[in-house]
């Protein structure tokens, strides 16, 4: 007997089914898109239980005709291809003839069509690939296609996908995409009898972008409109500051069609390169147009990915577009500098809460002692830290006399430290540090620019850079509070409200516990919506939205297998906000009890972001530089 067999239609259509439908979002594409093709000017989208358990596309396109009705259904039945050479000009967003047999095979499909010619419409019902019934109806003009129990005779597949609410997510995602590629369409797509979008159709992307992303993005985007030869590039980047955490905001539109590219992705961001930070992504909704013979769309049956005739001339030409659209624009928003201008009155605190309570409860007891040769700094900390507890008319003249304190105070013996540190630049790292058990041993000579800490011990000098060493002491106190769940809440005078889609508000949902754990206090704010009312007490009063939204966007990540870690340590990354910064005030005896607490820990050279917190220099190094001795 032989052991090879041709396989029957029905079994081919579900082994096809496996490339073009692989979750409810793949079918809501496909039919959406056969909406589009048909010219509709109106499309209805609704699903239940993620799409699994129901699917309803409804448009007021040209519908199907009486006798095709049967043959739309028959796999490599199309419209919109007759030969080889149609292939590489195609012009619709469907033309291989798989999405309608390959839907049917997996669902239970119920057709409501009726075109223009027709006096009547027609129903048909077509369930695992095999026609139920088939009859005339009254209807209008256009077609209205749902579907039922996705994978109901393909268990296997069924049990592969995921939550409801994950599914539901990637449906508005797409419905994000279709409306954004198509302006001219008036898109409304219903979840669980809830409206989660919709769009007028007024063909202006401005008001599409509005629709989807809401109003803080839509007012912070730069339009962008470049044309070089046969390629043209318009639509809209994002200003720098709603950059996110990861590429989710990225759009790429080829000739209407949505599409993913790792090089249209690397010529974006390598044109923002100057304008970000690490691991910050930009926003964009770019549309690119082209001849169709310049590309090829028929790489894979999502024909999300396209192949370029001309690699390197798509890459420099969407890099220059970017750049020259944010050179036109100024980018410096007014309210940042504002900020800035205030953070240099203020600055005379000596290290933010948390670290300064505790520190200072401790030392109350040096206030009744006057200051030292060896804490010169010890009234003039005082001094700067009423500034910020009276009226702001009174403000300047505390500053005038602490001015005075400061050249009343006796600094005869550190001025000389301060200038032997011209050529501390010169320093280089080193592998050995002093540890804890030295530090009764250890002489602090001054402080330079004040920055940095200038440590003298054992034949060395050492320098400490402040911030780095309090960021590397907070992030290690913070990350060790959440893990042994010590972390405190602080409620916020105002809640932060944010807005979330169908995959951030699965994500919030799942990791309510940990971030409640954390101090975060979230509460469902309707449409949408969410407010935080508390936050972990190290983020101080005020959140950013932008901060917790990059929370957000890391947990969606897939990548990351261990989330709870990985959320410990963005949340104690961004704590690292609340370290004492370049310039700020610090005390002798603050800045020992922040030596102290670093050398306690079992890395303490670098901060958490990899800056080094000390390096040194040997005497016999400085000798050598000073010709004192020869190398």
């Amino acid at each position: 007997m032989s052991n090879i067999q041709m396989l029957d239609q029905h079994t081919i259509n579900k082994i096809a089914a496996g490339e073009v439908v692989e979750r409810p979002a793949s079918v809501v594409k496909e039919l959406v898109e056969n909406a589009i093709d048909a010219k509709a000017s109106a499309i209805t989208v609704e699903i239940k239980e993620g799409g699994i358990s129901f699917i309803r596309i409804t448009d007021n396109g040209m519908g199907i005709n009486k006798k095709d009705i049967s043959t739309a259904f028959l796999r490599h039945s199309t419209s919109k291809i007759k030969t080889i050479e149609d292939l590489f000009s195609v012009s619709s967003l469907g033309f291989r003839g798989e999405a309608l047999a390959s839907i049917a095979s997996i669902g239970q499909v119920e057709v409501i069509t009726k075109n223009r010619e027709d006096l009547t419409g027609i129903r048909y019902i077509i369930e695992g690939g095999k026609e139920t019934s088939k009859e005339e109806i009254g209807c209008p003009e256009g077609t209205t296609l749902i579907v039922r129990n996705l994978f109901f005779n393909t268990p296997a597949r069924r049990k592969f996908l995921k939550t409801p609410k994950t599914e539901g997510g990637y449906v508005n995602d797409l419905m994000n995409r279709l409306a954004l590629s198509n302006p001219h369409i008036s898109f409304k797509f219903i979840y669980n009898n809830q409206v989660k979008l919709h769009t007028s159709g007024n063909n202006q992307v401005k008001d599409a972008l509005y629709n989807v992303y809401g109003k803080e993005v839509s007012k912070n985007v730069i339009a962008v409109d470049y044309e070089d030869e046969d390629l043209t590039i318009h639509g809209f980047i994002g200003k720098p500051q709603i950059s996110r955490g990861n590429r989710t905001y990225e759009n790429f539109f080829i000739n209407g069609r949505y599409i993913k590219s790792s090089l249209l992705q690397k010529a974006l961001e390598e044109g923002y390169k100057t304008y970000l930070t690490m691991h910050k992504y930009p926003f964009c909704v770019l549309y690119y147009e082209l001849d169709s013979e310049k590309i090829d769309v028929n790489v894979h049956p999502t024909k999300m990915e396209v192949r370029f005739h001309n690699n390197e001339d798509i890459f420099r030409i969407t890099k220059k577009a970017v750049e020259q659209s944010l050179k036109s624009m100024d980018l410096i928003p007014e309210v940042d500098l504002e900020k800035k201008k205030e953070e240099k009155v203020t600055y005379s605190k000596s290290i933010p809460e948390p670290f300064e309570k505790k520190e200072i409860k401790e030392h109350k007891e040096i206030k009744e002692h006057p200051p030292s040769i060896q804490d010169p700094k010890g009234a003039s900390n005082e001094a700067y830290s009423k500034v910020n507890a009276i009226p702001s008319s009174e403000k300047e003249d505390l500053l005038i006399k602490t001015k005075d304190i400061l050249r009343e105070t006796p600094i005869k013996s550190i001025q000389p430290s301060y200038n032997k540190t011209k050529d501390y630049e010169q320093v280089d790292m080193t592998t050995s540090l002093f540890k804890n058990k030295d530090v009764p041993f250890y002489q602090i000579i001054g402080q330079l620019f004040s920055t940095y800490w200038i440590i003298e011990f054992n034949e060395k000098f050492y320098i400490i850079d402040q911030h780095a060493a309090h960021e590397k002491v907070l992030y290690e106190k913070i990350l060790f509070d959440f893990k042994q769940s010590k972390s405190n809440s602080q409620q916020l005078l105002q809640p932060v409200i944010i807005h979330v889609d169908l995959k951030e508000q699965e994500v919030i949902q799942t990791y309510q516990s940990i971030f409640e754990s954390l101090g975060f206090v979230i509460e469902d704010f309707g449409k949408d919506s969410y407010a935080i009312r508390a936050v972990p007490y190290i983020l101080g009063e005020n959140l950013d939205a932008s901060v917790f939204m990059d929370i957000l966007d890391l947990l969606s990540d897939d990548h990351y297998i261990n989330k709870q870690d990985v959320l410990y340590e963005k949340v104690a990354l961004m704590s690292c906000k609340a370290a004492v910064k370049a310039n700020n005030k610090m005390s002798f005896i603050e800045v020992k009890k922040l030596i102290e607490q670093l050398l306690q820990l079992d890395n303490p050279y670098t901060c958490p972001h990899g800056r080094p917190t000390i390096i040194a220099m040997t005497k016999q190094e400085l000798e050598r530089k000073f010709k004192r001795i020869q190398s």
